[in-house]
């Protein structure tokens, strides 16, 4: 599967674009400012674009009102079409997000309801009661997502609701060549139309590559060979910037032995989940690390343990944001990218992850564990070849570990420069390496 080998970037377009929170109607060729940033994407390293929602919503993207036209606030199709061809031409997949759970209330099917109550031929498409009412006072009742009544849930065991869903997709596959698509909220996503998502997609274009959303729980029950290929690490998105703003690697550590450890009982090995260490529901990193010099060592571990890694826009110049802001905080506008010391270290951390098949594809295994230290390795068979070494130092001191090492000399995969640790390996502080012995 392609997205194995890829390094992603998040865009939630409705923010990064500058459109008004409230779709007011009016039509702004917004999305096109995304060609602007493809320059940015292919110096970083970037092999696809994960899309949060684009098409016509209420306000949010998440509250869909037409699932076939592009938000009137971001332009038309044939522009969104032309962003698609760019990417492409470059080499950089797209994916979109499929909101599959809810609509939103400007959905057609719910207005006709609301119009034509009993008689619209909508009713069965959400699950209504029309002996009761709603907030909005409706005059029937009707699920919402987790009591949000702006999110309509729709039935999925109603096959002409499933039916719209899979046209829609195949849509977006013939009008803009799309490669995959994240599921929002997968994990209550009915499991029957899951599966019938990955094998009509999978038909419909070769390793079409299908993420889901996933907060906790075992994530092999959406993730398997008849569903998702791969869901998002919450896990270790919490423990990453736990760790480090505790000193205390071994939380961190700990999970990623739990999910890709040597153990017979792990839960994940082999398996590639989406890393990430922010996104567009959460507060950034830069604003989640208490020491501004541990910033890239957060991107360091994500790069370096077993995932498919993803970049939040923004956060690669280290942009800031709280979830305790709102989310309008998370999501904000920008005329034109940034490059930073940050951003080189990420586009190196993105280049040396793409060029290697251990940290691709290799094993897990924790070589050395202290609160402010760690080394981990990342190996491809029993052989010298196709082995790295993440090392990292979390203290404001050089620090010297010593360690059963099968090689005195490496190469570090992020800056190029050779490291000696035949007698030990000298690690700066606030440092990472991606050591490839030879």
């Amino acid at each position: 599967m392609w997205a194995n080998k890829s390094i992603f970037y998040q865009i939630y377009p409705l923010g990064m674009c500058g459109a008004p929170y409230e779709n007011d109607g009016i039509l702004e060729h917004r999305i096109l400012k995304v060609l602007d940033f493809i320059p940015h994407l292919k110096k970083l390293g970037i092999d696809a674009v994960y899309f949060s929602p684009l098409f016509e919503s209420d306000t949010h993207g998440y509250n869909t009102r037409d699932y076939r036209k592009i938000d009137t606030r971001l332009g038309t199709n044939d522009d969104f079409k032309q962003v698609c061809d760019a990417l492409h031409k470059e080499g950089i997949r797209v994916v979109l997000d499929g909101v599959f759970n809810h609509v939103g209330r400007g959905f057609f099917g719910f207005k006709d309801v609301q119009e034509r109550r009993w008689e619209s031929q909508y009713r069965d498409w959400f699950h209504i009661s029309f002996d009761g009412n709603s907030n909005y006072n409706d005059g029937f009742w009707y699920e919402g997502w987790e009591g949000n009544y702006d999110l309509v849930k729709l039935n999925l065991k109603n096959p002409s609701v499933t039916d719209y869903l899979m046209e829609s997709v195949k849509f977006w596959i013939d009008e803009f060549d799309i490669d995959g698509l994240r599921l929002d909220v997968a994990y209550m996503v009915d499991r029957d139309f899951l599966k019938r998502l990955r094998a009509e997609t999978s038909q419909w274009k070769n390793e079409f590559f299908l993420v889901g959303e996933i907060l906790g729980g075992d994530y092999n029950q959406i993730m398997n060979d008849e569903m998702c290929h791969s869901v998002t690490n919450y896990e270790c998105y919490k423990g990453i910037y736990s760790a480090l703003n505790s000193d205390n690697l071994f939380e961190i550590i700990h999970s990623l032995m739990r999910q890709f450890g040597p153990e017979n009982w792990v839960l994940y090995r082999g398996k590639h989940l989406l890393s990430f260490v922010d996104n567009h529901d959460v507060t950034r990193i830069a604003s989640n690390i208490d020491n501004a010099k541990k910033l890239p060592l957060a991107y360091a571990i994500m790069f370096g343990m077993p995932g498919i890694p993803i970049v939040y826009y923004g956060s690669e110049w280290g942009v800031t944001g709280k979830k305790s802001d709102g989310d309008p905080a998370l999501r904000p506008a920008f005329e034109a990218p940034q490059w930073t010391t940050l951003t080189d270290q990420i586009a190196a951390m993105a280049k040396a992850k793409k060029n290697s098949k251990a940290l691709c594809e290799g094993d897990f295994h924790s070589l050395v564990l202290e609160n402010k230290h760690c080394i981990f390795e990342r190996k491809c068979g029993d052989g010298m070849s196709d082995r790295v070494m993440v090392a990292i130092n979390i203290e404001d001191a050089p620090y010297t570990f010593h360690f059963d090492a099968k090689a005195g000399r490496a190469h570090d995969l992020i800056t190029g420069e050779t490291v000696d640790f035949g007698g030990g390996l000298e690690v700066p502080p606030y440092t990472a390496f991606f050591l490839e012995p030879y």
